[in-house]
């Protein structure tokens, strides 16, 4: 089952640091524990900017209707100047009280991830604020440049959207390893599955979750096709390779991070799922009576 994901973003400038007024409640990313299990050299990690808030207010016009760009699920984006005269993108972050502990912890990872990143076709952070009550991620505004007229959201999912995708035990333990990797592919593979958003904060208190919604009923055919995208059901895809191609997803998402696939495996699953369908070794999914 061929799926494919593409993204072009531009490399940014690096900004200098900007000293912050408050003390900063985490430890300095290049001191937080990560494990990276590649066999390449590690690389230090790059020091984020940090701003304040009135940097913040005055990068977007005191946060303007103008400058707004879309909306997510953690927080909206705006469009920003610097003092540098660098055009960013910064996601303010915004979460309900009962939220709050949970997105704490979200903004430290993902300023964490962000600043380990170091890739032409990746968005690169650029800072954050940690002002008082106040969180901000600052990245480039690479992907914002390339956006397609009216599709604001797309920002926020793409460049700063990355809660819902982090693997269980990283949140629990601080350690990065390749098999984080695999869980976040998982994640992305029940997007492609279901046509939904890994969070959704739209949706009731036990439904926000993509992977906790579904990760129980993906090796149940009957309860699958309550769940896949509508958009499968009317295509020539194979129920074969439709639940070959979800339980992948749900190895993919184990809580064990022990139990699930290798990225190699998974590549290797997913050819043999095209092979399966171009064969079509089983009766087409519109063909099939849903129940």
């Amino acid at each position: 089952m061929p799926f494919g994901l593409v993204s072009a973003w531009n490399k940014r400038r690096r900004s200098k640091s900007q000293d912050h007024t408050d003390p900063w409640l985490y430890r300095p990313v290049e001191y937080w524990k990560l494990e990276d299990q590649t066999p390449q050299r590690p690389k230090r990690h790059r020091v984020s900017s940090v701003y304040t808030l009135k940097e913040m207010e005055e990068a977007t016009c005191s946060f303007s209707e103008e400058n707004f760009l879309g909306k997510g699920g953690f927080g909206r984006v705006y469009k920003g100047t610097l003092r540098s005269g660098e055009v960013v993108a910064i996601k303010k972050m915004e979460l309900p009280p009962f939220k709050a502990a949970e997105g704490e912890h979200e903004f430290r990872v993902e300023v964490d991830i962000l600043s380990r990143l170091d890739h032409p076709n990746l968005v690169s952070l650029i800072g954050y604020c940690a002002d008082g009550e106040h969180r901000f991620l600052i990245s480039d505004f690479g992907l914002a440049k390339l956006m397609p007229e009216g599709q604001e959201t797309y920002v926020t999912a793409r460049v700063l959207g990355t809660f819902g995708y982090f693997d269980p035990e990283y949140t629990s333990t601080g350690k990065l390893t390749l098999q984080s990797d695999v869980y976040a592919f998982g994640v992305v593979l029940l997007e492609l599955l279901t046509g939904r958003r890994a969070v959704d904060l739209n949706l009731g208190p036990n439904d926000q979750n993509l992977v906790l919604q579904v990760r129980h009923i993906l090796n149940d055919r009957k309860k699958l096709r309550k769940v896949i995208d509508p958009e499968l059901s009317r295509s020539s895809y194979t129920m074969e390779s439709i639940g070959m191609f979800a339980n992948l997803a749900s190895r993919c998402v184990r809580t064990e991070s022990s139990e699930r696939p290798s990225m190699a495996e998974c590549v290797r699953e997913l050819q043999l799922i095209i092979y399966t369908n171009s064969k079509g070794l089983s009766m087409p999914m519109h063909a099939l009576r849903m129940v």
